[in-house]
């Protein structure tokens, strides 16, 4: 198995078993080891009482692109520490779109930056996660990647 598709394979079994991400409509757009790309449209739901989008959701759609970027190479990896910068509001209808970068990844700990636009390509959120490997694995045959591939 290539690392790509290695990292697909993760994607696929982290997705199928992730109910918060799939309940909030959100799409895989791409996946490489140590990136991702998610996107969410905002619905009625997820307004505030400001009428724009709920912070909260955003974090949860850049925390969620974070999961599965830093989870591409079968190691089950959770979130350390992350925090959030928001510059402007979601609105209504909008199709936020979060992209994860692997800046540094480690033995255990790995640093990812997730940047999130709208659909005109506006800047809404800057996101930097932390990562800790934990034991264990993702898919169950402890799948490696060929690394002649």
């Amino acid at each position: 198995m290539t690392p790509q598709q290695l990292a697909e394979a993760c994607a696929d079994a982290m997705y199928s078993r992730d109910n918060a991400t799939r309940m909030l409509g959100m799409k895989i757009e791409h996946i490489a080891p140590g990136e991702a790309t998610l996107s969410m449209e905002i619905t009625q739901q997820m307004i505030q009482g400001h009428n724009n989008c709920h912070g909260g959701y955003i974090f949860t759609l850049a925390d969620s692109t974070f999961a599965f970027a830093c989870n591409t190479y079968n190691a089950v990896t959770v979130a350390q520490g992350c925090t959030i910068d928001y510059v402007a509001p979601g609105q209504l209808g909008d199709r936020l779109t979060a992209s994860a970068k692997e800046q540094s990844r480690g033995k255990r700990t790995g640093v990812y930056d997730i940047r999130i636009e709208n659909q005109n390509g506006d800047l809404i959120a800057l996101f930097r996660g932390k990562s800790y490997q934990v034991r264990g694995t993702l898919l169950a045959d402890d799948a490696r990647p060929n690394e002649s591939a």
